[in-house]
């Protein structure tokens, strides 16, 4: 079991508090999260997580978590795919960093491998796909202008000025020559697409930020992960989605073809097969999609790239980050495959 890094009294207190009883609590750490630490808590009949900023995180990063809380706070009573939330707290005295809590899903992350009653059932495969989109669908269904949503970006010029943010992003940290980046910078800004629908982004949708069933068929329960959500241009959601979807040679992606216990080439959809069920119950055109493929690949690109110049500055104690260097020139090649 992973050691807690605060006294669990005060949080203690803070959930009577918001609870307004005493109950046997049980608090445990738990693995992923991702940016975020998570612990699992048990208090008397309820079952909870919470989402944390790191320990002494910085103040954008602890605004981030109650900024996602807030996110997924506005689609409570919407028809989008969240987990319901108990509460937040902004004071680091409680826990160590701001949090929220939210309810325990029993399901699965799907990352490298599927839930075994998938692989025992391959023919139910095509159902992990639809229900991807069917979520991003929904997701992008809402009507943001008439919730708390409304403030939450800048959706004017929200395409222009993506180039232009992802290339300072890289010059305040660039330590070496990625092939193609400056290029494709070019060409996106020339290519940019001049219409496009505004819709609540997620910002980092993929497999990995959805939460299964354990049992048949497969259905998505709960998204996850809504640090980067924006108001902007849905289509980069369903391209960023695109990066990690298997297949063939594709070493991004999450449960691929190469995992032991990954998606079955035989029934995993096709990423075309995905597109045009979204494009079919939007009515939004694929016709500039290419872009937003070529778009989205350099971007994390650019992403990953700065974690790499942390490894290479010696700032860095996560191993992982020593290959995304490799990952990102991957991902150029991949964009570049767009940018005709």
């Amino acid at each position: 079991m992973l050691d807690l890094d605060f006294d669990n009294s005060a949080l203690c207190d803070w959930l009577d508090a918001l609870r307004g009883d005493s109950a046997h609590t049980v608090i445990s750490r738990m693995r992923g999260g991702g940016s975020c630490d998570l612990f699992e808590i048990r208090r008397g009949d309820a079952h909870w997580v919470m989402r944390r900023a790191p320990a002494n995180a910085s103040s954008a990063t602890a605004h981030n978590v109650i900024r996602e809380h807030t996110i997924i706070a506005a689609l409570q009573d919407q028809d989008v795919r969240v987990p319901t939330i108990v509460g937040a707290c902004e004071d680091p005295g409680v826990a160590n960093a701001p949090f929220y809590l939210m309810e325990f899903i029993d399901g699965e992350v799907i990352r490298r491998k599927l839930p075994d009653c998938y692989r025992r059932s391959p023919a139910t495969q095509p159902c992990i796909g639809a229900e991807l989109i069917d979520a991003l669908v929904q997701l992008h269904a809402v009507d943001w202008q008439q919730t708390l949503l409304r403030n939450l970006g800048q959706p004017e010029n929200f395409l222009g000025r993506q180039v232009g943010r992802w290339m300072s992003q890289l010059e305040s940290y660039r330590c070496r020559n990625i092939e193609g980046v400056d290029q494709l910078a070019g060409w996106l800004d020339q290519n940019r697409p001049r219409h496009g629908s505004i819709t609540l982004m997620h910002g980092d949708y993929k497999l990995d930020n959805a939460i299964f069933s354990t049992e048949l068929p497969p259905q998505l329960l709960s998204l996850l992960d809504f640090e980067m959500s924006t108001i902007g241009d849905p289509i980069i959601d369903l391209a960023w989605a695109m990066i990690f979807w298997p297949e063939q040679d594709n070493r991004l992606a999450i449960a691929g073809f190469h995992e032991p216990g990954g998606m079955d080439p035989g029934y995993c959809q096709t990423p075309r097969q995905l597109q045009q069920r979204y494009a079919q119950a939007t009515g939004r055109s694929l016709d500039e999609f290419d872009w937003y493929q070529a778009f989205a690949a350099w971007k994390l690109g650019i992403v990953l790239e700065g974690s790499y110049a942390k490894h290479l500055r010696g700032e860095s104690g996560n191993p992982k980050h020593e290959f995304f260097g490799f990952m990102a020139d991957q991902l150029m090649l991949r964009a570049r495959r767009f940018a005709v």
